[in-house]
């Protein structure tokens, strides 16, 4: 964890057979958990208020059903990954199942904003599915079923969590990665409303505060926080502090990366269909055409970036592609790296194997969904 030897690009990395079978079965054994989880949820409504209606029951086995599987889980694995590197594996199988419900916990926060983000974007497919409001029968009910899995995180913490030390620092934990989050949706919303297209309110420092607080935080600072708080790691300690530098540069490119695959991803590869031009977003590639553009590319993107219909879609990508994004996005991607390596090295800590970031960094540098 000391050594200052350069770390391989992902594109480098090939997992071993038995490193890909161990990662599957540590995704098997996280997925087997949810049902457990969601009916300890809907058990708790049973006997607590016994005279609800079983019509809610059913459905929200709906709810956590269609909205907290079918995506990479990514977040929710990476608490018992980086337990178990900051604990050189020596984590006990209640320590492995406490960390895992505490993964599970980070993909109903990512439910819950996903379910309401889809609804303010107007979106129609999330992971190969509907999106929730969009399922028959659904629609608005969707705003409160969102609400509902963010506030059982809270159910599960009590449960599982209430006579730990770090109980405390885990609750809020949460409720700022939530406040964070939200603030940030809120930047995205008010800096384009879909009604009215001002690309002069669009910059990279803009872009880069929106990404922080609504992506970064909650996808890449939170689950290893949690990690470190079950590892004995003060919330207080400076390792937290020098973790977020990190996490947060990662949270960073990864929006970037999103941002790009909204646009250049295929529906095979990334289960959704782009949005992001017809949405008139603040992403990253819109700020990179505006910044090296010529006027008459700047008035073709004023003229059609934001609208709904596939031609003005077309003309706004014609431009990016004159303008050579793609491969812009692979400098900025590897340097991206370069930079992350470095910081890796420059705030290394005995404490926190460089595996704790670089897992997080193979999972996410050159994927295509």
């Amino acid at each position: 964890a000391t050594s200052t030897t350069p770390q391989p690009s992902p594109a480098q990395y090939t997992m071993s057979d038995a490193k890909r079978a161990k990662a599957d079965d540590a995704k098997k054994a996280f997925v087997a958990l949810h049902e457990s989880l969601r009916d300890e949820i809907l058990n708790g409504i049973k006997q607590e208020y016994p005279d609800f209606d079983h019509a809610g029951i059913t459905h929200l086995i709906k709810v956590f059903d269609h909205n907290c599987l079918g995506g990479k889980m990514n977040r929710g694995l990476s608490v018992l990954a980086a337990l178990q590197s900051i604990k050189h594996n020596k984590v006990t199988a209640e320590e492995e199942k406490e960390a895992n419900i505490l993964g599970w916990c980070v993909e109903w926060l990512q439910a819950f904003f996903l379910i309401e983000d889809d609804i303010m974007d107007g979106s129609i497919t999330r992971r190969g599915l509907p999106c929730w409001y969009k399922v028959h029968d659904i629609g608005l009910v969707a705003i409160n079923d969102g609400c509902i899995l963010e506030t059982a995180i809270y159910k599960l913490f009590k449960t599982h969590f209430k006579g730990k030390h770090y109980y405390v620092d885990l609750l809020e934990l949460m409720i700022e990665t939530t406040w964070q989050t939200e603030l940030g949706q809120l930047l995205d919303l008010i800096t384009a409303p879909e009604d009215r297209v001002d690309l002069n309110k669009f910059n990279m420092s803009k872009y880069k505060c929106i990404v922080k607080y609504k992506t970064a935080f909650y996808s890449f600072y939170l689950p290893i926080a949690m990690a470190m708080l079950m590892a004995g790691i003060s919330i207080d300690d400076k390792v937290h502090a020098n973790a977020k530098k990190i996490l947060l540069e990662m949270g960073e490119f990864f929006q970037i990366q999103d941002d790009y695959l909204d646009c250049y991803g295929t529906f095979e590869d990334i289960g959704k269909h782009g949005t992001d031009i017809q949405d008139n977003k603040c992403g990253w590639l819109i700020n990179q055409a505006l910044k090296i553009c010529t006027p008459e590319q700047r008035a073709i993107l004023e003229a059609n970036y934001g609208k709904k219909d596939d031609a003005s879609v077309k003309r706004v990508k014609d431009v990016y592609n004159a303008l050579d994004l793609p491969k812009l996005y692979k400098k900025s991607e590897d340097e991206s790296y370069a930079k992350l390596t470095k910081m890796i090295e420059e705030n290394r800590d005995a404490r926190i194997p460089d595996d704790v970031y670089m897992d997080f960094a193979k999972k996410i540098y050159y994927r295509k969904k």
